[in-house]
């Protein structure tokens, strides 16, 4: 009779803690890890290891699956990645609680916020819930591969107490304060891990309003955690702009010390004020250390936009002669700009488009990379559309319109805006080593025709542990930032770490092997929707809760995944 379900010999282990990998077995049973090193007794199923990787699964805290959710079974494409776990509602928006007269602002704000298509969105949401534990019954009613949790954001939140008013960013009254945070202790009693919010101008709606909860002040914020702190549970989650960075960075304290709730933070280099991530994340680890848990979210490489005919942007876009074909098939549309006169008229068209607002944001130049296939993230300035063009006495503009049309139009331009300062990834590299940061910012299941950072785990891994000429990060520290201390950070301590008594949620990863591919387009959105998703070879299996939900980068259709109602 065998002992166990499963038993992983001879791997590689690296167990999430952030110590020394070592050749040994991992036994489960019943969906729980029971055995780490030297295992006694077969499996109902053996799988050899030897020479691969076997590490918990990744829990990636920093999603929006929050509409795919309620339609698809499948959390994909992070669960091509690694990833166990999902937590969405971040950014302070989301689809609950609701009344029937907000579904449509809500739908705007998700769409301007996150490029998910509004008709996507239409024709997906079944709307069956208005608060915000009848959106969790939602969930829970569905099957799905890999596990999910949620967070209450604020945009819903203020919309639903707060109506106009709220849209609009007027103030919070004391009565519309007590509200909020009433809902929001209903929310995280019901099973939310948490609340979020958003203060960045970046943040608008598919109207270019912008998010309603732009100018809240700190009374409606720290009022709002106050309820989280009455029900002792549940995480903060904080985008912003740091206009005043010492005003937020005290507001973010308070919010986390009046509470009692631990506060994450996306951080991020932008490229002018260079330091001031370095300075946030200092910030943090002293709150932390003076017991007020403070984390800041760092992504694993450049957040960088994707240009392209099949994406939402291109540098041709507000061009008047491509503008008459945007509409046209891909395959016409590349027959037509292949013309010589159509191409003269679209090039001309584009560069007095500079004029135009938001035009001049898609033709920088020197921050203009082919993508290429595998995609290249951290490429030499010497290969930008402008480097280029100026060794080939070319416009720009004229390289940009040769890069498009590559691979017929189906080739995508890589363009990284923050984390980029020096043109390099150094940045990145001392964010991820920095004690108070936490891997997250992947947007997975969001900007599906801008950005496809979902692949943040295996970057982690295939870039940072593996391939960069210089500055590696050893394996053992990836792996325990994006499992264990991703948990952590979320409130999820039953997860992240292989030991007896742990969820059985696994990777086994050749790691030799693991490639990412280049991003490509599909249409399997509702209503013929598009997003951009991103395959990877090297995961060999993957398992939730002791069930293989994936096996050689296909899914095996199983489908042991749940919602997961608050912290573990």
């Amino acid at each position: 009779m065998a002992s166990h379900d499963v038993v992983i010999r001879n791997g590689t282990v690296v167990d999430g803690t952030g110590s020394a990998r070592f050749v040994g077995d991992v036994a489960i049973t019943g969906g729980i890890v029971t055995a780490v090193g030297e295992v006694d007794g077969a499996g109902s199923r053996e799988i050899d290891a030897d020479g691969h990787l076997v590490s918990p699964g990744f829990v990636d805290i920093h999603t929006h699956y929050d509409g795919q959710a309620t339609w698809d079974s499948q959390l994909a494409p992070s669960s091509w990645h690694g990833v166990t776990t999902v937590v969405m509602g971040n950014c302070g928006v989301g689809f609950a609680p609701v009344a029937e007269h907000n579904r449509e602002r809500l739908i705007q704000l998700m769409e301007g916020v996150e490029d998910i298509p509004g008709t996507a969105l239409h024709e997906g949401l079944a709307w069956d819930w208005s608060s915000f534990p009848e959106y969790l019954d939602a969930l829970e009613r569905r099957p799905r591969d890999i596990d999910l949790a949620t967070q209450v954001p604020h945009g819903a939140l203020r919309l639903h107490v707060m109506g106009e008013r709220g849209a609009t960013q007027q103030p919070a009254t004391a009565d519309d304060i007590a509200e909020m945070a009433r809902l929001a202790r209903e929310a995280v009693e019901s099973g939310a891990l948490g609340f979020t919010t958003s203060r960045t101008l970046n943040h608008r709606t598919s109207l270019g309003e912008p998010t309603p909860t732009l100018k809240a002040e700190a009374d409606e914020l720290v009022g709002i955690a106050r309820g989280l702190g009455q029900a002792g549970r549940g995480v903060l989650q904080v985008v912003s702009d740091f206009i005043d960075m010492g005003a937020e960075l005290d507001l973010f304290r308070r919010m986390a010390a009046e509470s009692g709730r631990p506060i994450s933070v996306s951080i991020a280099q932008g490229p002018q004020r260079t330091q001031d991530w370095l300075a946030e994340l200092d910030y943090f680890a002293r709150a932390t250390a003076q017991g007020v848990t403070m984390r800041g979210q760092v992504g694993a490489r450049a957040v960088g936009l994707m240009l392209g005919l099949e994406a939402t942007l291109n540098p041709f876009m507000f061009s008047p002669a491509y503008r008459d074909i945007a509409d046209h098939p891909l395959a016409e549309r590349v027959a037509h700009m292949r013309n010589p006169e159509v191409r003269r008229t679209i090039i001309e068209g584009a560069s007095i488009s500079d004029t135009v607002l938001g035009s001049r944001a898609i033709h920088r130049f020197t921050h203009m990379f082919r993508l290429g296939d595998p995609p290249n993230y951290e490429p030499d300035p010497s290969d930008s559309a402008a480097a280029t063009a100026a060794r080939e006495g070319r416009d720009p503009i004229e390289v940009a319109y040769d890069w498009v049309l590559e691979q017929d139009g189906r080739a995508l331009i890589y363009q990284p805006i923050l984390n980029w300062a020096g043109q390099n990834l150094d940045v990145i590299g001392e964010m991820l080593r920095h004690r108070a940061s936490v891997p997250g910012l992947s947007d997975g299941g969001a900007h599906v025709g801008t950005i496809c950072d979902v692949s943040f785990p295996t970057t982690l891994l295939q870039w940072w542990g593996r391939d960069r000429p210089t500055g590696r990060i050893p394996v053992e520290t990836l792996i325990a930032k994006q499992c264990r201390l991703t948990a952590e950070t979320v409130g999820l301590g039953d997860r992240g770490v292989l030991a007896p008594g742990m969820r059985a949620d696994v990777n086994i990863i050749d790691f030799d092997g693991l490639r990412l591919h280049a991003p490509e387009m599909r249409r399997d959105l509702p209503a013929g929707g598009r997003r951009v998703l991103q395959r990877a070879t090297g995961y060999r299996h993957t398992f939730v809760a002791g069930t293989e939900v994936m096996a050689d980068g296909e899914p095996t259709g199983a489908m042991p995944g749940r919602l997961v109602r608050g912290a573990r």
